[in-house]
This record gives structure tokens, sequence and C-alpha cells, in this order.
């Protein structure tokens, strides 16, 4: 078959969102890194999160309606360009100041991103059913940026002196990602005119509701109007349940999976990049949970689903955490003689993966459609807010008090989230 423009045009969403699949998630190596090499304290490295996540939350929320305007192309520009600088900044610099920099750039460029990249999906296909396969496949190509992401940190670990900064080698490498992605866009014809032709038809049935489609018959409203808007939503009895809900899950996933690798290191006693690459398992239970959920929920009620999904995570907290005690170093680490709890906790993901989704889609086919792009906009901020707040709790009991305590403490979010589920299961009907 012949490579066409759409191909490559595919390719690059594809390539940028590998990208940021890589960088988004190594926020918890760094973390671990920074302790070592800086010797910054817990509480301040949990800071990170937030220097990544509230970026995301204020920037997509002020430039989305101006991204047509710009050009999708454009942005996507902008946003590599804007990593690119702060990947050579940072083997440069050295310092955690840099490192807050970095992931302030990385969660505002983030922004421009994922708004693109929503917005030329639905600029690239003609059926809602078009529209999810490769909306999926583009998402799918994320996780794979997760997983490498893992491997790629750890082959620049040294072991034998953790407090090196050999391993800020591994951003002249992702300089170079973000260097090839900039040749691919300049080099790919990205027409995104109709964006911004409220004339034409994007396609000849909505794709989806992400897909930028402006109706001029529509009143244009201002940023202060949309956020009033968004305000006035927060107040309906299914939104801010579903909210609770959002922020406590967030909580739950980001405190879990960006201290997994300094739990790996201090409470397992693994060497740095063994610490590292376990972590992946994290994540690809993470892309299997997601993958099996879609099949599951043929034959299983969403909400019973749910609440299984919730007992499965925190029965597997109970009888895992007890394993990670009194855990001695073992000088030969590998892959193949680890504690029994480095193989299993990770697992959590398996039941953590299809949370996230299923209320996302509870809440949007609840409301009606108008009101859905203001709900997006909630998903995001409130999924910010949480990820940030995980972190800095979890990085804070981890230094007062343990590693195994800081997990422990994501049984009460989770008892909250069992009983939001039935709560939600009645006034979504």
């Amino acid at each position: 078959m012949a490579i066409t423009n759409r191909h490559l045009m595919i390719l690059v969403l594809m390539c940028n969102y590998f990208l940021f699949g890589l960088l988004l998630n190594s926020v918890g190596i760094v973390i671990l890194q920074s302790i070592n090499s800086f010797g910054v304290s817990k509480e301040s490295a949990a800071l990170l999160e937030g220097f990544k996540d509230l970026p995301i939350a204020i920037v997509s929320f002020f430039v989305a309606s101006l991204l047509p305007r710009l050009g999708y192309r454009k942005a996507m520009l902008i946003a590599v360009a804007l990593v690119l600088l702060a990947c050579l900044a940072m083997p440069v610099i050295a310092s955690f100041w840099a490192t807050k920099l970095f992931f302030l750039c990385v969660g505002s460029a983030f922004a421009l991103i994922k708004v693109s990249v929503y917005a030329s999906v639905g600029l690239l296909t003609n059926s809602k059913q078009n529209h999810a396969s490769l909306l999926n496949s583009i998402e799918g190509i994320f996780m794979c940026g997760v997983l490498s992401g893992y491997w790629i940190f750890s082959a620049f670990i040294d072991d034998q002196n953790p407090a090196s900064s050999a391993w800020l080698n591994v951003y002249w490498l992702i300089a170079g990602l973000c260097a090839f992605n900039l040749l691919l866009m300049f080099t790919v014809k990205f027409d995104d005119r109709p964006a911004t032709d409220s004339t034409t038809e994007l396609t000849t049935e909505p794709t989806s509701k992400l897909t930028t489609n402006p109706n001029p018959a529509s009143p244009v409203t201002s940023p202060f109007e949309d956020f009033i808007a968004m305000l006035k939503l927060v107040l309906r009895p299914l939104v801010y349940s579903f909210m609770g809900a959002m922020f406590l899950y967030v909580l739950i996933e980001q405190g879990i999976g960006t201290w997994l690798p300094t739990f790996n290191s201090e409470v397992l006693r693994l060497p740095a990049s063994i610490a590292v690459q376990i972590t992946s398992l994290f994540a690809l239970s993470l892309a299997l949970g997601r993958l099996g959920a879609g099949w599951l929920l043929r034959f299983i009620p969403w909400h019973l689903f749910l609440a299984g999904c919730i007992l499965a995570m925190a029965t597997l907290v109970i009888l895992t955490l007890p394993l990670a005690h009194n855990v001695e170093a073992k000088a030969d680490s590998h892959w193949f003689n680890l504690p029994l709890a480095a193989y299993i906790f990770p697992l959590i993901g398996l039941f953590m993966a299809p949370i996230y989704p299923l209320l996302n889609s509870l809440v949007l086919s609840s409301l009606p459609q108008r009101q859905q792009s203001s709900m997006t906009g909630l998903i995001i901020i409130f999924s910010a807010l949480g990820g940030t707040t995980g972190s800095i709790i979890t990085g804070t009991v981890f230094n007062q008090f343990s590693g195994q305590t800081a997990f422990y403490l994501a049984l009460i979010p989770m008892a909250c989230i069992f009983l939001l589920i039935f709560h939600l299961k009645r006034i979504s009907k």
C-alpha cells in the first residue's frame, strides 16, 4: 500500500505522543535520581509532579480555543522545540532547579500536543469508528513511550555511583528524538485549514466530541465565560461526585506510579537501574488492564466491574506490602532473584487501569453534548490536581514514616471510591 500524506500525518501524531509518553512518566525516575544525585528531600522532590501537572491544566484551558487560529502543526512545532531546548539544558545545568524548569516546559508543551493531536484526529477521520480506532492507536503508542522510558533511563544510571549525574546524559538522546520529530513535521504537509474554516465540513459525520468543527451559528464565548460555565457545571451532583472519584483515583495512581522506583530502591533494596526497570511492570499492567477491560465490560455491569477492581487493588496492597518488610540487599541483584514484592505489587496496575477511562465515559455520556467540552476541561484540571496532591502526600509520608506506610495510605481513597461507585450508579440514571 502506498504511503500517503495522511499516513505521514498520523506518524507525526504518533511520534509526538511516544515522545511525551516517555517524558511525562519519567517523573518518578527523576525523583529517585534527584534524591540520589542532588541530595534533595523527598518532600522537595515530590514537587516535580506539580511542575508537570499544573501547567497541563492551566495551558490546556487557556489555549484550547486559540489553537485552531494558530494551526495544529505550528502548535506542535512550538511544543517539541520547547522540549528540545529543555532537554539540552538538563545535562548542561545539572541541578534540581533545572529539573523543575524541565517539567514545567514538558507540562506546558504536552497541553499543546494533547489539544492538537485530539483535534487533528478529527481532521484525519471520517466516521466515529475510524476516529475511535485512530485515537486508541495513538494512545497505545503513548503507552509504548511510557514502557520504553523505564529502560532508556535505566541504561544511563550508574549503580556503582548513585550520586553520579551521568544519568542526565539520557537527555542528549531524547533531544535527538525531539529533533527527529521536528524534522518530520517540517517535511510533512499538514493541512489544518478546515479547523479554522467555519464553512467547511470536516467529515460527513461527527467523529468525536473532540473534533474541531466550529458552528458559525454558535455564539462566540470568551475564556472567562467558558470558565464560569465550567464552575456552574461542578454544582451538578453527578459532576461533583464524579470529580471526587476522579481526584481520588489519580491521587492513588500518581502516588504509587511516581514513588514506585524510590520504593523499589529504598524499601526493596534494589540497585537504582533495576528499581527503574522493574517499575515497567506497572506500566505494562496498566496497558494490559485497559485492553482487557474493553472485553470484560461486554459481560459485566460497569459498577460491579469497578467495585471488583477496587477490592482487588486493596487486597493486593494488604497481601503484598508485608512482603516488603526487612528485605536484605543482594550484591548480585538481577531480574530473576528479586524480592517477591517487586514482581507482585506492580500488578496493581491491572486493576487500576480500567477505572479512569470508565469514569470518564460515564460522566461524558450522561451530559448533553454542549457541556462535554467544559467537562473535558474539568477532567484535565482535577486529574492534574489529584496527581500533584497524591505525589506530595505519598512523598511526605514516605519521608516521615516509611514506604510501606505511604502505600498503605492508598487504602483510604480506595474505600472512598468504592462508596462513590454505587452513588454514581444511582444518580447517573
